[in-house]
């Protein structure tokens, strides 16, 4: 979760950006072109994903399916899954003290994800109820005076197939009607969210969280951006309008919705980064990750908008219960890190040629490499819905450690850390 320009604090490598012109016709909630995002994601809170809250499907019994928020509210029903599940949990997960200890641990920025079925939920089993805990995290925003990023986090059909989306599922968006349907639900957010009387919080409107391009039409996927930014200028001429990479260099998105782009203003591209996800990146050792950091720098550079690194983690491993989805248990596996590229990197007594490291990690799924989600609130080791943030802003979850702590050293780091200059599911 991050905003501005892109600063892994690593290896002090600063993402260029191109600042586009600003508009200056209402007063900025954020300014884009001098402050840097310090955020973290309100994971968790609005849309349910497992790996943060296991709590809530660990109650019921694995032969209901319940996965996810969409089969949570298609077993239980809408009304039963709101009153006994959805509604207890959004009253507890964050409260205004969340939001004072994020103030006071230096924190700028909040992003909040949202489906769209808090606002329109025709055609599926999903329950309404949470716009009203959206507009109540912005005005506690607003109360301690961090800003605020609105991100629709799922649509309908799913852009993604992840639980994160709502739905763990083959993508089904841009099938039917789904784009029409989602673009009208923005409309709602766009109408209220970019209005005058949010210029002092809202910060920017994310248009769709992680739309998985390689298994969807680009094309479509381009102009749902387009039609998405031009009914927010309806609105507003100034509300910061902010979409996801789906996946690609930001940089692919240069001379899109740009000034030389039908003078196309206050956009920002959002991409997520984690070093976890794919067996190479699981067998490597600290050192290797930190550098890995560096080196992937570039992917995130030399887009002509303002970048944000949104969503990010520390995390070594995936080992994190249901990180690859609920009910996806890590299996053990005997893996080989990579050798150092350097004489210095030899020199590491935390790595030998032809060591075999035994690491816990996660069974081969259809999610990316490029996928965490890396929401900062999560369960308590005492398995209830309430959030537990220390003073320094790290939250962790013991219930999603490895038993072992040389296996999954970092599986509770996942939690409260942005550097989006973000969130943990945003940063700059």
């Amino acid at each position: 979760m991050h905003i501005g320009s892109a600063v892994i604090a690593l290896c002090a490598a600063t993402a260029a950006q191109a600042a586009p012109q600003l508009l200056n016709k209402r007063a900025q909630a954020f300014d884009w072109s001098s402050e840097k995002v310090r955020g973290v994601n309100l994971g968790g809170w609005l849309v349910l994903e497992p790996w943060i809250t296991p709590s809530i499907f660990q109650q019921f019994d694995g032969s209901r399916g319940i996965v996810d928020e969409y089969t949570l509210t298609q077993s239980l029903g809408a009304q039963a899954a709101h009153d006994q599940v959805l509604k207890p949990h959004w009253d507890n997960w964050v409260k205004l003290s969340d939001f004072q200890k994020i103030k006071a641990s230096g924190f700028n920025l909040v992003r909040i994800p949202v489906g769209y079925w808090a606002f329109d939920n025709s055609g599926s089993p999903y329950a309404k109820g949470a716009a009203e805990y959206l507009e109540q995290g912005i005005q506690w925003a607003r109360q301690v005076g961090v800003k605020v990023i609105v991100d629709l986090h799922g649509a309908p059909g799913s852009q993604n197939g992840f639980d994160n989306s709502g739905q763990k599922t083959t993508p089904g968006w841009q099938q039917g009607d789904t784009v029409a349907h989602t673009l009208s639900v923005l409309r709602t957010i766009q109408e209220k969210y970019a209005s005058s009387d949010y210029d002092d919080v809202v910060a920017a409107i994310e248009d769709l969280n992680e739309p998985l391009d390689p298994a969807l039409n680009a094309d479509v996927t381009r102009q749902f951006h387009r039609d998405a930014y031009g009914n927010q200028r309806v609105v507003s001429q100034s509300r910061t309008f902010m979409f996801h990479d789906g996946f690609a260099p930001p940089n692919t998105y240069n001379g899109f919705l740009t000034p030389s782009d039908n003078n196309a203003q206050q956009v920002v591209v959002d991409h997520h980064e984690y070093s976890c996800f794919t067996n190479d990146l699981v067998a490597m050792v600290p050192w290797q990750h930190r550098q890995h950091v560096c080196n992937n720098a570039y992917v995130y550079s030399g887009a002509d908008k303002w970048s944000i690194v949104g969503e990010w983690s520390g995390a070594m491993t995936d080992c994190a219960a249901a990180l690859n989805g609920y009910g996806i248990e890590p299996v053990t596996t005997a893996l080989t890190p990579a050798a150092p590229t350097t004489a210095a990197a030899t020199a590491s007594t935390s790595w030998r040629p032809g060591r075999r490291l035994s690491r816990t990690t996660c069974a081969a799924s259809s999610r990316p490499s490029l996928r965490l989600s890396s929401a900062t609130l999560m369960d308590g080791s005492s398995g209830t819905s309430r959030p537990k943030v220390p003073p320094n802003g790290t939250l962790s979850d013991s219930s999603t450690a490895a038993s072992s702590p040389s296996l999954c050293p970092t599986a509770s780091s996942r939690r409260f850390a942005l550097n989006f200059g973000q969130h943990n599911e945003v940063r700059p």
